[in-house]
């Protein structure tokens, strides 16, 4: 079974219903494209619910060693509701296999987390406020390259643009993580060819779930400069 995409003013993150064991039935995921290196990046995305300001996003994203590391920080003001904070710390290798996640996150609760991954197992341990011992588990998938999209950190969709193999084209299946629900996955991408937004030609990248789409604008770079959900008119752009 296909994951979930949950609507926006909730943790909009990709939310995996697959049955018992079905994470290892995965196929492996497609080889990257020859050219896709990682490049450096930091920036501010804007979250914009029917044009209004709903939170933004602070991120970097740059080599470690031989490995790379993402920083995201989100803050979400829902009217109403309680002000939502969400940080994030991923590690990948060069190929864009995730090795080492830390995550915190502040609504109505505290919580935080960390994710081990090797050999296609993701070992996920969160601490809940007001629980007495972490929540652990662990977690299998048939291919090392795991795609870690967690709630309300948008910049982790960047990644996808690298691991999506360009040169084949056509819908790819990738497993996928999501270590604040402890949840795991899977999508479906697939190109959509090049779109001008604001005099710009970007690479759009379909993101398909069992009951919503979101779609990725990139650069020639491939760094992510827009996300759109618009069966919630969600849009996030880079300031």
């Amino acid at each position: 079974m296909k994951a979930r995409l949950r609507p926006w003013w909730v943790p909009l993150a990709v939310v995996g219903l697959l049955l018992p064991g079905a994470a290892n039935r995965l196929l492996p995921s497609p080889r990257p494209a020859s050219d896709s290196g990682f490049t450096p990046d930091k920036g501010r995305f804007r979250i914009l619910q029917q044009g209004n300001e709903a939170g933004t996003e602070e991120f970097s994203f740059g080599p470690a060693g031989n490995n790379w590391v993402m920083e995201d920080e989100t803050v979400i003001r829902v009217p109403g509701g309680v002000e939502m904070r969400s940080s994030g710390q991923l590690r990948i290798s060069a190929d864009g296999t995730p090795q080492h996640y830390t995550w915190s996150a502040q609504g109505d609760k505290k919580a935080s987390g960390t994710v081990e991954f090797a050999n296609g197992t993701a070992k996920t341990s969160a601490n809940i406020a007001g629980a007495k011992q972490p929540v652990q588990r662990d977690f299998t998938f048939n291919s090392t390259r795991i795609a870690v999209l967690d709630n309300n950190l948008y910049e982790q969709y960047a990644i996808l643009g690298r691991i999506y193999d360009w040169n084949a084209k056509g819908p790819q299946s990738f497993p996928v993580l999501i270590p604040q629900d402890a949840t795991p996955g899977s999508i479906d991408l697939e190109s959509l060819g090049t779109k001008s937004v604001d005099s710009e030609n970007l690479e759009v990248l379909r993101v398909h779930s069992t009951d919503l789409e979101i779609q990725l604008y990139f650069d020639a770079k491939f760094h992510l400069v827009r996300l759109e959900v618009p069966a919630a008119k969600v849009v996030i752009v880079r300031q």
